[in-house]
């Protein structure tokens, strides 16, 4: 990232900084990385999803749970969301996934759910046919958590970003 030296010249932030600095700047730009970036935000919005059949039946094995996982990959991926972990179980589905900040997780979630039901009653026409199914597969409702940086090291990162932010002025200052 080329920055200003003072001479009207651009160099590279690194050219600039000290040996010391430099693995701060390296440690930091490791840590951007695992954000993803739209037009104007910079996001890491991840989370854990768990949802089971309805009566939490132990259907989801062979072609039905591999229905399952193709179908729940591709309205992720769809809605451009990223499937970071996918384990499908026979009674429930874990499933860890990257939201963008501009599509909901509910909105998401009843489409998952609601696509992956009508495809699986559709591909498997037996499931249909039990009388306690009705027009449902999965049962209402799910459980989500967001999974994301320790609350002490956002803290810590909060309280020092601006004395770390002065420190490296003062090295700039000093070149």
């Amino acid at each position: 990232m080329p920055v200003p030296d003072g001479y009207g010249r651009k160099r590279p932030l690194t050219a600039i900084l000290t040996p010391s600095c430099c693995r701060n700047f390296e440690r930091k730009e490791e840590a951007v990385s695992r954000f993803r970036r739209l037009s104007h935000t910079l996001w890491h919005c991840q989370y854990h999803v768990v949802w089971v059949p309805k009566y939490r039946f132990r259907i989801l094995t062979g072609s039905v749970k591999e229905a399952a996982e193709a179908g729940v990959q591709a309205i992720c991926g769809y809605a451009g969301c990223e499937v970071m972990e996918l384990n499908v179980q026979p009674d429930h589905v874990h499933l860890v996934l990257m939201i963008p900040p501009k599509v909901s997780i509910s909105d998401l979630l009843g489409r998952v759910k609601g696509q992956t039901s009508m495809k699986l009653f559709h591909q498997f026409r037996y499931l249909k046919k039990k009388p306690y199914w009705g027009n449902h597969f999965w049962a209402k409702g799910y459980c989500v958590d967001t999974v994301g940086l320790d609350a002490d090291m956002i803290r810590k990162y909060v309280r020092y970003q601006e004395k770390k932010e002065q420190q490296l002025e003062q090295l700039q200052l000093c070149d």
